[in-house]
Formats: structure tokens, C-alpha cells, sequence
């Protein structure tokens, strides 16, 4: 059952709405400003049964973008509720990037399993380059801020940072199928209890 919650941050108001499922969570903190992403959180959580959590700016015209590590925990029960509630977050954004237009970069601080999502991205999408080289992942990318969501689950996470052809589909955000597929995967990979030999595939 979906639940929501209005909040305000630095005087943007922004609805969030937590969708519960298991220790995985697919997180999109900009689902105004990055098309695609929530769509892509909400597909790849209810592929998965992970939980999700997306924001949005209802209505918003110009929708305002506030920095990753400033969407603290104090200010939505719904995120502290998220971050308890997960072992490891996905975060997925978005970049313009004009040089990496096929580039994901897989950022934040868990390392291990940023592996394992460019695994799945190179088997499923290999339309896209998936980039887990922090030498080669533009600072502003890289998602290791401390105060980063995506870096305070007890096992840290992965800050998926995708193209906007990775995201959308023909103008609309309609993120497309092998990046769905692949997302997917990986994150069934992450929700296997560590001494599981026989991944299984979402």
C-alpha cells in the first residue's frame, strides 16, 4: 500500500510517495526535474517487490532542483522511514551530458554492488555504456556526499546516473525496456541473501 507525504525543503514543496517492499530500495529524489526516473524507480521496485520512493513537484512549471545531499532525512518521515527500512539504495538520476549520451555512471558508495548493476546493464542494455571507474565519473556524478540518501541505508548504495536515452522513450517518460530489464536483474542480484549461489532474475 502506498502511502504519501507532503514536505517542504528549502521552501520547494515536493510530495513524496513510499511504495514498502524488501530491503532493496529504488530511490528518485528529482522525479520533476529528470524525467523517466520515477517511472524507472516505480517499474523496477514493483518488477522486483523492492521498496521505492520517489519525489516530485506537483504542478510545478519550472521544477527546482535541490542538490542530493540536501534532501536530508530530517525534513520527510518518509525518507527516514525509507532508509530504515532498506539495506542498500538504488538512486537513479538523471544527466545531460552531450559527450556521454550512452553513458550510465554508477556512482555512490557501495561499490560492490555498483558492479553488479553494470553486470546486468552489459548483458541486458548494451546499447549503454555502464561506467563504475570513479577516475572516470565526473565529480558532480559521483553521489559520495556523506549526507547523500543514497549513501545512508546500512549498506550504502548505488547513485545511477543515466542519459536521457536511458530514461525516456520517444519524447515521453517512458524509460525503455532493456534498461527496465537490466535494472531489474541486478537489483533481484541485490536482494539475494549472501550465501544464495542461484541468482534469480525479476
Amino acid at each position: 500500500m502506498s502511502r504519501t507525504e507532503y514536505v517542504e525543503i528549502e521552501g520547494v514543496p515536493l510530495l513524496a510517495t513510499l511504495v514498502p517492499g524488501d530491503g532493496v530500495g529504488l530511490l528518485a529524489l528529482h522525479g520533476s526535474n529528470e524525467g523517466g526516473t520515477a517511472e524507472l524507480a516505480a517499474l523496477v521496485a514493483r518488477r522486483c517487490g523492492a521498496t521505492s520512493l520517489v519525489f516530485t513537484q506537483p504542478g510545478a512549471r519550472r521544477p527546482v532542483h535541490i542538490p542530493s545531499p540536501r534532501m536530508v532525512a530530517a525534513r520527510s518521515s518518509l525518507l527516514r522511514e525509507f532508509l530504515d527500512g532498506v539495506r542498500l539504495t538504488v538512486s537513479l538520476h538523471g544527466h545531460m551530458r552531450p559527450h556521454a549520451w550512452d553513458t550510465l555512471f554508477l556512482g555512490g558508495g557501495n561499490r560492490e554492488a555498483a558492479t553488479v548493476l553494470a553486470e546486468e546493464l552489459l548483458a541486458l542494455a548494451p546499447r549503454f555504456q555502464a561506467v563504475t571507474d570513479l577516475a572516470e565519473i565526473p565529480p558532480a556524478l559521483r553521489g559520495l556526499h556523506p549526507r547523500n540518501p543514497v549513501n545512508l541505508a546500512r549498506l550504502g548504495g548505488v547513485q545511477v546516473e543515466l542519459p536521457l536515452p536511458a530514461r525516456t522513450t520517444g519524447g515521453a517518460d517512458v524509460p525503455p525496456r532493456p534498461v527496465v530489464d537490466a535494472l531489474a536483474a541486478g537489483v533481484a542480484r541485490l536482494a539475494q541473501p549472501p550465501a544464495t549461489s542461484t541468482q534469480e532474475r525479476c
